[in-house]
């Protein structure tokens, strides 16, 4: 059942956790005091804002939101990265990658983990089309993992390696083929 007040929120032990985890990609977590509205935040009300490698978050803030926006940021490519102001204008792979990257930055933060991650998108409202993020995540989301992968992002282990996205198309990128697409 969808409930997004019984999210897990940017508290302050959590945000400790998740500096240390972001301070690899060069982002920079900004404390807005309660009640503030939240700069760069693409949906307002108490969703992480994004605005050049500032994460701004408040205690309210849920960490998968900020999570999410700081997937952003590792998911773009260098030329968005540095007019990064609100938007980040990814395409439908990049959106399912960071949704993946999030789950997976979730296990490297202490007493959180993949479970609650999924646990807290399927409460906020995440759609997928198996109906759960969990279902999404192990049934669904190799094009994801592949595209995190292609881009270094993450290991063959599933585990992030600290690195930004820094090139166009990803090693593993290959062409469509010519013939396939006028089918």
């Amino acid at each position: 059942m969808s409930d997004p007040t019984d999210v897990m929120n940017c508290t302050p032990s959590v945000r400790q956790a998740l500096q240390a985890l972001l301070d690899p990609y060069s982002i920079e977590i900004r404390l807005i005091s309660d009640n503030e509205i939240i700069p760069g935040s693409f949906f307002g009300e108490r969703e992480a804002g994004l605005m050049g490698n500032r994460l701004y978050i408040r205690n309210d803030t849920p960490l998968h939101s900020a999570l999410h926006e700081a997937g952003h940021f590792i998911c773009m490519d260098p030329k968005r990265r540095q007019a990064l102001d609100t938007d980040a204008e990814g395409d439908y792979d990049e959106e399912n990658a960071v949704c993946f990257l999030q789950i997976l930055l979730s296990d490297q933060l202490p007493d959180i983990g993949r479970e609650k991650m999924l646990r807290d998108m399927d409460r906020w409202g995440y759609t997928f089309r198996l109906g759960s993020a969990a279902s999404w995540f192990y049934q669904d989301a190799d094009d994801a993992r592949e595209w995190l992968e292609g881009f270094h992002i993450i290991d063959t282990n599933l585990t992030p390696t600290g690195r930004r996205r820094e090139q166009s198309e990803p090693d593993n990128f290959v062409e469509p083929n010519p013939t396939m697409e006028s089918l």
